[in-house]
């Protein structure tokens, strides 16, 4: 690797200091948690209410109907923990039913596509066990925000101008509420969601009947949510309507009411990778965050200090050991479950050795995940020539509402030094038609199984969809220091591992690290619908240097270069003894860190 001085990159100071910080993708998130921060709750009470405005603010992204990981550290408990809130496919989501209706995917939009509500229950569950504010009091910015209004920002309009020809053909529920008389409101209207703001409504009060206890409280809340008013709408939806979807035909959906009863959040030890000074903590292999941790088992035998983080040794290493990784993720993850997954192995220096002798200096253009005898599937590819939609990791709307990389984020430290980093997704109003009586869609998450018996990520009923969603917190000597992540579906992994090596090994501080040059690769298949994967390909920011470009193509990468800000949406939050410390991404002119 090339050793220099790097300039640093960076649009906006890091932010700084002793009391807290808060870092999200949209302003207003961020202020309502640094508001509750100031008003006495800790990290997981600013957690929780960050988490329901951003729902409101950023519709587009994410929903009351998708899902969520939570990674955390608890000063009190002193270790690292996850909250899986992704809920698993519905007990009549079978191979044979999807067969039946003439799919060999899961469709990317509509009924089909919904696996349980995971948002609201782990909201609960965090509040519960780990914050200390009561439920009215971390609800109220979001029902005033979708009760009196938030402007809409640029993405969400263009997101509603891209799918209004659908909402208004196929989806009147959505086009009712998203496009009123008609029109698609422009940037910066102040738009409202009355309908959610009453639903949140009705939840509080039902819950403040049950009494004055905090915990008494959000476990009735719990109880409307997945078995009153709330279930009840979502299982009525569910059976009566015929609901077109990206498929191209109507289909009803298989969730029902029960499902939703059934089902609960659990918190669960993170999977963990030693890297120099650095613990990463991640999900298990339910989600793709590890991923990240294979890169770093690959990239840990190649010396990186001091290297040039838009350089092309440092982007072509890079890139190379995320194929690698990333054909592992598509050969064996899936629900542990449900399929036992070699993690271990995975992680190991004598099969990350080995696999890292596949990188080249030249650009690998085939997939190639590894072999442990008893474990993984075959990986068939979809082959896509072009991009479906410009953009990645922002909202990425293709032929009829189908949809990828759409996701929100932010990071907390509060003056005890907690922490929490978290990605809620799914329920994007481009999703699936809004349930009238809720103000809300379902979320699509089951597009990601596989409809192929024996694979480890394939449809089966209570088992949880190998998530993109990936949030992550490190270590650094022991103590709980970083807690990072992004938008953007499979990307994710991607950017996230780019942040945390310009930060180790090239010194950049988070907003330096945040700002710097950035790139993706497409080599390997998406995890949306229709699966597709562009062998090669690697889509560079316009602001890579010439020279790096020129270089990457030289070593046969199928380079595409996009606008100079087009990749990511990173947050972070870190602390450093009493210093708290947060950056947040300029692109898209959408998120903000602040703290005292």
């Amino acid at each position: 690797m090339t050793n220099i001085n790097p300039s640093p990159f960076t649009t906006r100071p890091e932010i700084e200091g002793t009391f807290g910080v808060v870092a999200s993708t949209h302003w207003i998130a961020t202020a309502v948690g640094m508001a509750t921060l100031e008003k006495g709750g800790n990290a997981f009470d600013a957690a929780v209410a960050t988490a329901f405005t951003l729902q409101v603010v950023e519709p587009h992204l994410n929903g009351p109907g998708g899902d969520v990981p939570v990674i955390l550290y608890d000063v009190r408990r002193g270790k690292p923990e996850v909250i899986c809130g992704q809920g698993p496919a519905p007990a009549r989501a079978t191979i044979a039913h999807y067969r039946a209706e003439g799919l060999d995917l899961v469709p990317g939009t509509g009924l089909l596509a919904a696996c349980v509500p995971g948002t609201f229950e782990t909201w609960m569950l965090l509040l519960r066990d780990y914050g200390t504010m009561p439920l009215a009091d971390v609800l109220a910015p979001a029902i005033a925000y979708a009760q009196n209004g938030h402007p809409l920002v640029e993405r969400a309009s263009a997101t509603i101008a891209t799918v209004a020809g659908l909402f208004r053909e196929h989806w009147p529920t959505s086009a009712a509420l998203y496009l009123p008389n008609g029109e698609v409101l422009p940037t910066g209207t102040l738009f409202t969601n009355k309908t959610l703001a009453a639903t949140y409504l009705r939840i509080v009060k039902e819950a403040e009947s049950a009494g004055r206890d905090r915990v008494v409280q959000i476990e009735r809340a719990r109880k409307i949510w997945s078995q009153g008013f709330v279930a009840e709408a979502i299982d009525r939806f569910c059976r009566t309507q015929e609901i077109f979807d990206s498929s191209g035909a109507r289909h009803r959906g298989v969730l029902t009411g029960d499902d939703m009863a059934r089902w609960t959040p659990r918190v669960e030890p993170p999977l963990a990778y030693d890297y120099g000074r650095y613990t990463v903590c991640k999900t298990g292999p339910w989600g793709q965050g590890p991923v990240m941790l294979q890169q770093l088992a690959l990239l840990k035998g190649f010396a990186l200090d001091g290297c040039d983080p838009a350089g092309a040794d440092f982007i072509h290493l890079v890139v190379e050991c995320s194929k690698l990784a990333y054909a592992d993720r598509e050969a064996f993850y899936g629900d542990p479950d449900f399929v036992e997954v070699p993690m271990a192995t995975l992680l190991s220096d004598a099969y990350s050795a080995a696999r890292r002798k596949l990188v080249g200096e030249e650009a690998s253009l085939e997939l190639r995940p590894g072999s442990i005898e008893g474990f993984g599937a075959v990986v068939k590819l979809r082959r896509q020539s072009v991009p479906l939609a410009a953009g990645a990791g922002e909202p990425t709307v293709g032929r009829l509402g189908g949809t990828r990389g759409d996701t929100v984020h932010f990071d907390i430290v509060d003056q005890a030094g907690n922490m929490v980093s978290s990605t809620p997704s799914g329920g994007w109003l481009q999703s699936s038609p809004v349930i009238p009586e809720l103000g809300f869609c379902l979320g699509t998450r089951a597009q990601m199984f596989w409809l192929e018996e024996g694979h480890p990520a394939a449809l089966a009923p209570g088992k949880r969809p190998r998530t993109t969603l990936s949030p992550t917190l490190a270590l650094r000597d022991g103590e709980p220091y970083l807690a990072w992540g992004s938008p953007g579906g499979d990307q994710q992994d991607q950017w996230i591992t780019q942040l945390f090596l310009r930060h180790v090994h090239a010194g950049l501080n988070l907003q330096e690290a945040i700002d710097a040059p950035a790139w993706h690769s497409e080599h390997f298949p998406s995890s949306f619908w229709p699966r597709a994967a562009r062998p090669g390909v690697l889509v560079l920011e316009g602001r890579v240097p010439a020279t790096t470009v020129a270089e990457l193509k030289r070593r046969g990468h199928l380079v595409e270069v996009g606008p100079d800000w087009s990749e990511g949406r990173l947050t972070a939050a870190a602390r450093d003894g009493r210093r708290r410390r947060a950056a947040a991404n300029p692109r898209g002119m959408q998120g903000y860190a602040a703290g005292r």
